[in-house]
């Protein structure tokens, strides 16, 4: 503008904006999660081919996300369902 006064943007404009740069954002995130996807089956497939049981793995990996109590709560459970079912 001639007198100096900085440009002002419609709302709807500076709205757009930034909703193009969150799905910008989310869309480089989902790019990186999908390499890090196949970094794990890479992983999953070399540990396969030396001979571990992957199905197992991805359980262990599992119930160590959890916290004690939770993973002792769900052998607990486990336990209680084999013994029901005569599997003990």
């Amino acid at each position: 503008m001639p007198d100096g006064s900085p440009i002002k943007q419609k709302p709807a404009t500076i709205a757009a904006d930034r909703l193009k740069s969150f799905v910008e954002r989310i869309e480089k995130l989902e790019e990186e999660k999908k390499a890090i996807g196949a970094d794990i089956r890479d992983v999953y497939s070399e540990a396969k081919g030396v001979g571990f049981d992957v199905k197992t793995m991805r359980q262990v990996v599992r119930l160590r996300k959890m916290d004690s109590a939770e993973r002792e709560e769900q052998e607990s459970l486990l336990d209680v369902y084999k013994q029901a079912l005569g599997m003990l």
